[in-house]
């Protein structure tokens, strides 16, 4: 196999500048990206989904790790062509597909084992996220880069300032913590925050889909008005102070004090006295 040649070069050829319409910054340092996905845990033998692979650089350290393939998302038209060279490399590990990533089901494109790592574009970050905990048991880990603080919402305790529905939602269905943090400088260009990688292990249980939807009822409900106390908060969602009271939550609390089994007790009996409601399509 002959030396692959530097990503800067990449970048030359095929006019990859990158473009903030699509979120872009480039991670080039070959050791941080080793470090990524080390940080990703073992990922010999399983199906990597790629987010937004760029000029490949990720995509590289992927394929040096072992896995049996990878399938990169990729919107810019630009970037497809610059990673044909790896993928003719790779001996059929290397599958790219140009598509906007909001409108792919992920799951469906690798069989199990699957796991998904990805320097996100900053501007689809957390609809992507969301999209991927409603199904987060199709997956053995996401491991993913945001913006810091969006990883430090994701992560976030009650009571502290980035608590909120983000935070709710994906510690109800998964452990998430921060495993690697990167300043601007470290990429190409430097954005103007600082960037967190979080890794995301499935829990052992897992809500069925209309439990999901409950849950995103009443968290958007109670931090829509996070200001309000609870009783006042959850109206829209009818009786809202027997909704409490039978969670055994006072109606005067605020939801960034709410720990997440609490909002699980409220979203279980909201769904309990409500008929289910349709199906994610």
């Amino acid at each position: 196999m002959s030396a692959r040649r530097p990503l800067r070069e990449v970048i030359a050829e095929h006019g990859l500048a990158a473009r903030k319409s699509l979120g872009q910054h480039f991670l080039l340092d070959p050791n941080l990206l080793a470090r990524i996905v080390r940080e990703a845990g073992p990922l010999a033998g399983r199906h990597v989904i790629e987010i937004g692979p760029g000029p490949g650089g990720l995509t590289r350290a992927l394929l040096d790790a072992g896995v049996a393939s990878v399938t990169a998302i990729e919107r810019d038209p630009r970037c497809v062509a610059a990673l044909a060279d790896l993928v003719a490399e790779s001996g059929g590990r290397l599958r790219v597909i140009e598509a906007d990533a909001l409108t792919v089901p992920a799951a469906s494109l690798v069989p199990p084992p699957r796991a998904i790592v990805a320097n996100l574009p900053y501007n689809i970050a957390t609809p992507l996220l969301v999209g991927w905990l409603r199904e987060i048991a199709a997956y053995e880990s996401l491991t993913l880069m945001f913006q810091a603080e969006v990883a430090e919402r994701i992560t976030a305790s009650p009571g502290s300032p980035g608590y909120g529905r983000l935070a709710v939602l994906a510690q109800w269905v998964a452990d998430a913590r921060i495993v690697l943090r990167l300043p601007p400088r470290a990429f190409t260009p430097p954005p103007k925050v600082a960037s967190a990688v979080v890794r995301l292990v499935p829990r052992q249980d897992q809500p069925r889909c209309d439990l999901f939807s409950a849950m995103e009822r009443v968290t958007a409900a109670a931090f829509g008005q996070r200001r309000k106390m609870l009783r006042a908060a959850l109206k829209s969602l009818g009786e809202a102070e027997a909704l409490l009271a039978a969670a055994g939550i006072a109606a005067d609390r605020r939801a960034e004090t709410l720990s997440v089994a609490e909002f699980d007790r409220l979203a279980r009996l909201m769904l309990a006295r409500r008929p289910p409601a349709p199906p994610m399509r």
